[in-house]
């Protein structure tokens, strides 16, 4: 499985700018072939070790079965929808995609 994970930090950091991300996130992001998970959010803010890294607004995480999906992903249209519709308030994204085996399973 591949993982892709994207942390915004945005130019507007307003409650409703961070809103209007996520769900632009969960319309254009979240239903694509090969997604074994979704999940995205804001940062928490009482979560303020000395090891956190706080530079972001908004955190979007993807796991996709495999690196076909993600390639297919990266060139959908919403993919690219989404990009046009929202890049004019990000200052910074920041991109980490890693190799992760399956999940542990709880009971």
């Amino acid at each position: 499985m591949l993982c892709h994970d994207v942390y915004f930090t945005l130019r507007d950091a307003s409650d409703a700018a961070i809103a209007k991300l996520v769900t632009a996130c969960e319309t254009y992001l979240r239903d694509h072939p090969g997604v074994e998970w979704f999940s995205v959010g804001g940062l928490e803010p009482e979560l303020d070790r000395e090891v956190n890294d706080r530079a972001f607004h908004v955190a979007l995480h993807v796991t996709f079965t495999d690196r076909a999906s993600h390639d297919a992903y990266q060139v959908a249209p919403e993919h690219d929808r989404f990009i046009a519709e929202n890049q004019d308030n990000w200052a910074q994204v920041r991109v980490f995609d890693s190799v992760v085996a399956g999940g542990v399973g709880r009971s």
